[in-house]
């Protein structure tokens, strides 16, 4: 699929990454993936590209290192300690990035994707640290994926 030259809407592209990320689970890139959270706010961002609300990041496809906390999703630091936390609130740069809300009426309107896996508590410089697993490097697996953001890397 050539997301380039095929116009597409937020929603479409959400899915098309989503399903590429269930389909590449084995690298273990990600912690949390949470299907309708991240099409409930492609939903918005194309409605704010429809109303001509939109911003120049709105609808663009991010994830969110899983040091920071983004409400609603899993946020563990990659360690069980946290397991099955959910955060309140979004860290500043999570609620700076993401959909216009209450809680954010600036956000740029990018769409969050998933929490990625990372050494634990970002104290490592592998990503072979995480409790949830080493993170694999997807051009070769007999190579880490890299520092303490090797799940985002991997992405």
């Amino acid at each position: 699929m050539n997301l380039i030259i095929a116009p597409r809407t937020c929603t479409e592209l959400t899915k098309y990454f989503l399903d590429r990320i269930e389909a590449e689970k084995r690298f273990n890139a990600y912690l949390d993936v949470s299907a309708h959270l991240s099409l409930e706010q492609a939903s918005k961002a194309d409605s704010l590209i429809a109303s001509g609300k939109a911003g120049k990041l709105t609808g663009i496809p991010i994830a969110h290192k899983d040091v920071f906390v983004t409400r609603g999703w899993k946020s563990t630091a990659a360690s069980k300690m946290l397991e099955g936390y959910l955060s309140p609130f979004d860290a500043t740069v999570v609620a700076n990035l993401g959909i216009p809300g209450e809680n954010n009426p600036n956000g740029a309107g990018m769409v969050c994707l998933g929490k990625t896996n990372m050494d634990e508590f970002a104290m490592g410089s592998s990503n072979e640290n995480s409790a949830y697993g080493p993170v694999l490097n997807p051009w070769n697996c007999d190579y880490v994926a890299g520092g303490s953001s090797g799940g985002s890397a991997a992405a």
